[in-house]
């Protein structure tokens, strides 16, 4: 995720990294180059008694440009539901800390306890990335955990699972007492809804019928456009065509970023960041050290 200071608005108008001018240059170039072509057919086309007027292309621009917004919309609301989800997730982990050291007289067991909060975390980044999740595992649960954790399928439930078993000896023990059980497994079914809820981020996309199209059409808007203002702008064609597809452009290519907010593009959510942030707070709430560096934006501002 890019994270800049703020900037003087002269300066920002030429910002590269963390922009999409990276993604689209190459369909900008192309654009550029159907724009010359049009230049230089212009006396033909004259001549052809051939008129592609603006009309069209304004009609079709208006349609375009409202299913555009639509989709950054949806596409945002994705972006900000996972934010949201991995906030409650940081909120539900120090509540559930917080519960168990207030109650346990034993602070090794809240430790333990914290670094199953600190494993599920990190689990669930690599599961919605795609990443391997053992070194972190291995560096956080001890060997027995460790072997049935990494030989599960779904290794973020399997350690939900054994923090409700952990919490359910802890009550027939009467280590706890049933009030305090029943409000940490409240916040253990938050985890669950949040996990539910990242899963379903992530294997449900935008009906992919719905952005192919919206695609086709941003692309012939784009390419045909140039032969509609040739006439009225000549020379100039080529560089108010490149303006006008860069913002349509832009637009789609945003919004397919953001579509899947837990991915490792410039505008996807730090997940990196975040998880070291929970670590940090947990092991600082259990007086452990030393405790991770912060991680900070890079020298492009890159936070992952």
């Amino acid at each position: 995720m890019i994270v800049r200071p703020q900037q003087h608005w002269f300066r920002r108008l030429f910002v590269w990294h963390g922009s999409v001018l990276p993604n689209i240059l190459f369909r900008l170039s192309l654009n550029f180059a159907m724009a010359l072509l049009a230049v230089y057919l212009l006396p033909w086309y004259e001549d052809s008694g051939i008129r592609l007027t603006l009309g069209p292309f304004s009609l079709l621009g208006v349609a375009i440009a409202i299913f555009l917004g639509f989709r950054n919309n949806t596409s945002y609301a994705r972006f900000s539901e996972a934010r949201h989800l991995w906030g409650s997730l940081l909120v539900t982990a120090r509540s559930i800390l917080r519960q168990l050291k207030s109650a346990l007289p034993n602070e090794a067991d809240a430790r333990t306890f914290a670094g199953l909060l600190i494993a599920f975390a990190w689990c669930l980044k690599h599961q919605l990335r795609g990443t391997d999740c053992l070194p972190d595992l291995a560096r956080l649960l001890p060997d027995p955990l460790f072997d049935e954790i990494a030989a599960s399928p779904f290794p973020a439930s399997r350690l939900l699972l054994r923090m409700g078993y952990w919490l359910g000896e802890k009550r027939r023990t009467g280590e706890i007492s049933d009030i305090i059980y029943a409000s940490v497994d409240r916040n253990l079914d938050e985890l669950s809804h949040i996990l539910g809820a990242c899963e379903r981020l992530a294997s449900t996309p935008i009906p992919f019928a719905y952005s192919l199209i919206l695609h086709r059409t941003v692309y012939l808007f784009c390419t045909c456009l140039p032969f509609a203002l040739v006439e009225d702008l000549k020379y100039m064609t080529p560089l108010v065509s490149v303006f006008i597809s860069y913002t349509f452009l832009s637009l789609e290519s945003v919004a397919e970023e953001l579509e899947d907010p837990f991915g490792t593009a410039p505008n996807d959510l730090p997940l990196n960041a975040i998880c070291t942030n929970i670590e940090r707070q947990l092991r600082e709430m259990n007086d452990l050290t030393p405790i991770p560096e912060m991680l900070l934006p890079d020298r492009k501002f890159n936070l992952t």
